[in-house]
């Protein structure tokens, strides 16, 4: 599992415009990594609008979104153009980067075990270093989650 601390794992995936997007060249910015499980279903979809709807504020902290799941850039197209989604969205259809971050696990669900995502962010510092891990929130409150603690690191530090 990653810890705080150490050199986020380097990785190179499609945007939802089929276009390469590497984690190293955000150099000098932080970037918000949030891994979650399925484009355009009810819980990525109020996720990924409260992100949209407070980019602006991102942008001021000097903070980049990443959103990966294991979808094809298609659907990371469709969801990105039906929400109006304003940041990348990356395809990891062979769960490769999910498996990385140790966000690829055994889920239970309705009784049924599969693997999948497990919805977690990670904060990497302009270093590239992880900065923090966000995995208790609700779906709803993300962003604000973010935002309280970029806030408080920022009036703090």
């Amino acid at each position: 599992m990653i810890e705080i601390g150490q050199k986020a794992p380097s990785f190179t995936l499609q945007n939802q415009n089929d276009e390469s997007v590497t984690l190293s060249s955000f150099k000098g910015k932080k970037v918000l990594v949030y891994f979650y499980p399925r484009a355009s279903t009810p819980g990525c979809t109020v996720q990924a609008c409260g992100l949209r709807d407070v980019k602006s504020e991102l942008n001021e902290l000097n903070v980049v979104i990443l959103g990966i799941s294991p979808d094809t850039p298609k659907a990371l197209a469709n969801f990105t153009k039906k929400q109006e989604l304003n940041f990348n969205l990356l395809a990891d259809e062979d769960h490769t980067v999910c498996e990385l971050y140790g966000v690829w696990q055994l889920k239970k669900f309705m009784g049924r075990e599969s693997m999948g995502v497990v919805r977690t962010s990670f904060l990497v510092s302009e270093e590239g270093v992880i900065e923090h891990i966000f995995d208790k929130f609700k779906t709803k409150d993300h962003h604000e989650v973010i935002l309280d603690y970029l806030k408080g690191k920022s009036i703090a530090g």
